[in-house]
């Protein structure tokens, strides 16, 4: 049996990267995957959830509008009946030191990762507290868990979704909601190009990329099936957590004695 057979995900920010790559990921398992995000669907990864899931449904909206959310949850329980995980993978880029950050791209970057995140949730939680069951995943990052230089508003929106997700796995827990979050490291998708592709980085890329100990970056389906694992009946013990899958970045420092023992 499919690991999300007969269950029905919503997954926010579903037209690429990380949110498409688990929207195919769940399709494969057998959910019925309903699809959110402000932009049309980028690359294969939705195409190939539709193919999985006949009759999955994508719906266009902002994660920052409590009336889209709630209208899609409603447009997910006329389709489908019932809402089983809710994943929020939307998110933005945003940074820079405090004294030069500008407030408008600091309300915006915790606008959309962090209050888009509690905003879905409070959009789904009334059918699962209905149900008495439910499984919410939310995307957060390594740099929720440590700092990373000129980061300021995006650590601090993915620090909020990890502490947000704690918080909820309490509330919720003796009423057979799961919260977990899963929190990646540098993953190769838009919003990584968005940021390290510009001019004049490619030496800080390789920086970052050399800071995992795996010697490379993530890929989105990487991320999917870690989400899968939290959304899936096989993590029915798990709650409160927030998963690392950062190929060991968080892990520790390098400084080139393992060169020296041959184990470069």
């Amino acid at each position: 049996m499919a690991r999300l057979e007969g269950k029905v995900c919503v997954v926010t920010g579903a037209a690429s990267g990380i949110g498409a790559a688990s929207s195919r990921r769940f399709a494969e398992e057998g959910a019925a995957v309903v699809g959110f995000d402000l932009g049309d669907p980028v690359g294969d990864d939705w195409g190939q959830a539709e193919q999985a899931a006949p009759g999955s449904l994508f719906v266009k909206g902002d994660v920052r509008d409590a009336d889209a959310l709630a209208s899609m949850v409603e447009q997910t329980l006329a389709r489908f009946g019932q809402l089983d995980v809710l994943m929020n993978a939307a998110g933005v880029a945003g940074g820079g030191p405090v004294h030069l950050a500008d407030p408008d791209d600091w309300d915006r970057t915790l606008d959309i990762n962090l209050k888009g995140t509690f905003l879905a949730c409070r959009a789904a939680l009334p059918h699962m507290l209905e149900r008495r069951q439910g499984s919410i995943v939310n995307v957060a990052s390594i740099e929720g868990i440590e700092g990373f230089e000129g980061g300021s508003s995006y650590n601090a929106s993915k620090g909020g979704v990890v502490l947000l997700t704690k918080n909820m796995a309490m509330d919720y827990g003796r009423r057979q909601i799961r919260v977990n979050a899963v929190c990646p490291g540098f993953i190769e998708t838009p919003l990584l190009e968005e940021v390290l592709g510009m001019e004049g980085l490619a030496q800080i890329r390789q920086g970052i990329t050399d800071a995992h100990q795996l010697g490379r970056l993530g890929r989105p389906v990487e991320i999917a099936n870690a989400a899968l694992f939290l959304a899936s009946d096989e993590a029915s013990f798990v709650s409160g957590h927030a998963l690392v899958v950062d190929g060991g970045f968080t892990a520790g420092h390098r400084f080139g004695l393992s060169e020296m023992l041959g184990l470069g």
